[in-house]
């Protein structure tokens, strides 16, 4: 494919939409989610910074899914990429997602029911979700690319727990991210312009999505950066992480996601190595996880430690293109 002025053009336009409808929508959500009472509770174990924070509206990852959802379906187009029928497929997995971060959050901050969905509910939907996608016909092929190498291999039956893998890991580190004023939203903001910058460059791209996620996203995060108005809650995090997954499988550039999102992956891996150490030694290796929590203790202000991190995704996407 060969990038023309008028994809620019509708690249430019989709995401100009998105960011309006997305913030115009999480603007419109906001009494919404006050008439029902869904602030955020803050854990008493977090910073002290953050105890101002409880009772923010939660849940506002609505307005995201709705926006990206409806930016997608009207910038279908043969110039960006792959049939409607995959972009129907990952839209129904990204929707799939934010359904269980909505039922945890629907019982946790409207039914208060302290822990929502049990860890073991949430996994359990999380892989029943990803199972299907795996052995979907139209989610892709056995063979994977290799970042860097430029080669493929078959992963024959490994490839549908591969897949698996892939989905939840990814899912369970965004959520695990979002966990800082507009961190989650502008990470995954630069992520998905990426993925779709890279889709324009090489013709290889799922790239309606990306734009539509990336509009969205900047759209939410107007009300969502600090000090934030509303968070996404696990409606919107398990969403964008389950979205991000499903469409870098599809387009087969998922080993470049935990490469462009390593805070992703930085974030999951602290709370790992935190508890294990503390379970095997009686030591914590970070003041406390999350990662960006430890950045915080250690002296950095919330602001500073977002931008620090939007920073490193920004060179590691530079990182990302030098691969391909």
């Amino acid at each position: 494919m060969n990038f023309t002025t008028m994809d620019l053009i509708m690249s430019i336009t989709a995401i100009g939409v998105g960011f309006l409808a997305g913030a115009a929508l999480t603007w419109l959500l906001l009494p919404v989610l006050r008439k029902l009472h869904a602030g955020q509770s803050i854990r008493d174990e977090a910073p002290i910074s953050h105890q101002a924070k409880s009772g923010t509206p939660t849940m506002g990852g609505i307005a995201i899914i709705i926006t990206t959802i409806w930016v997608s379906f009207i910038g279908i187009s043969p110039n960006f990429g792959f049939p409607a029928q995959r972009l129907i497929l990952v839209l129904a997995v990204f929707a799939l997602f934010g359904l269980i971060g909505f039922a945890d959050d629907y019982l946790k901050v409207v039914k208060k029911r302290n822990l929502g969905l049990t860890a073991k509910q949430k996994l359990l939907l999380q892989i029943v979700i990803s199972i299907g996608f795996a052995m979907h016909p139209l989610s892709g092929d056995s063979n994977v690319w290799i970042p860097g190498f430029n080669i493929y291999l078959d992963f024959g039956i490994l490839y549908v727990p591969f897949v698996v893998f892939v989905m939840v890991a990814m899912v369970n580190s965004v959520n695990l991210t979002d966990g800082l004023d507009g961190l989650a939203t502008g990470t995954t903001a630069i992520v998905a312009f990426f993925f779709a910058v890279l889709g324009l460059v090489t013709g290889s791209g799922f790239i309606i999505f990306f734009l539509a996620l990336t509009g969205s996203c900047l759209g939410f995060l107007m009300l969502n950066k600090n000090p934030a108005k509303v968070f996404m809650g696990d409606t919107g995090s398990l969403a964008l992480g389950g979205g991000l997954a499903a469409a870098t499988i599809v387009m087969g550039k998922e080993l470049l996601l935990p490469i462009v999102g390593f805070v992703y992956v930085a974030e999951a891996l602290s709370v790992i190595i935190q508890v294990i150490s503390f379970q095997t030694t009686g030591k914590r290796v970070f003041k406390m996880s999350p990662l960006h929590h430890h950045f915080e203790l250690s002296g950095m202000s919330e602001k500073n430690v977002v931008r620090m991190f939007w920073g490193v995704t920004a060179v590691l996407c530079l990182v990302g293109f030098l691969l391909v």
